[in-house]
């Protein structure tokens, strides 16, 4: 007479050595679940913490000089006495003046429209 399927479907206990190797397993699956989710909260804690502590307002992004609407920007530019200017160059809000200085030398005068001041003079020697 045949057996019932139920019966055969029914899983047979391991023997102790398999029983064993799958227990190890478990407990590997485990632990590194453990480890992957106290890593995965390490990174969405340093995100949270540089995201509060980030600076509200950093500097002016180059080209981000504020006018009032209807006004031209307006100041002075100081160079040496009797400089001539040859040329000059705009880049954001940086200001690139090449000038003939009394002497009969050159210097490239670098101005800073946002901070208003002369941020770098390089001689041009031959």
């Amino acid at each position: 007479m045949a057996r019932p399927i139920a019966e055969e479907d029914e899983e047979k206990p391991l023997d102790p050595a398999a029983e064993k190797v799958r227990r190890k397993l478990v407990r590997f699956m485990i632990v590194n679940l453990g480890l992957l989710f106290l890593a995965l909260m390490v990174v969405i804690g340093a995100l949270v913490y540089k995201a509060r502590n980030a600076p509200a307002a950093g500097p002016a992004p180059a080209g981000d000089v504020q006018a009032p609407a209807g006004t031209p920007l307006s100041g002075d530019i100081v160079l040496p006495v009797g400089a001539k200017v040859i040329s000059q160059s705009l880049s954001g809000n940086r200001l690139s003046i090449d000038a003939e200085l009394t002497d009969g030398s050159h210097s490239i005068f670098v101005y800073d429209i946002a901070e208003r001041r002369i941020i770098g003079q390089f001689a041009i020697r031959k």
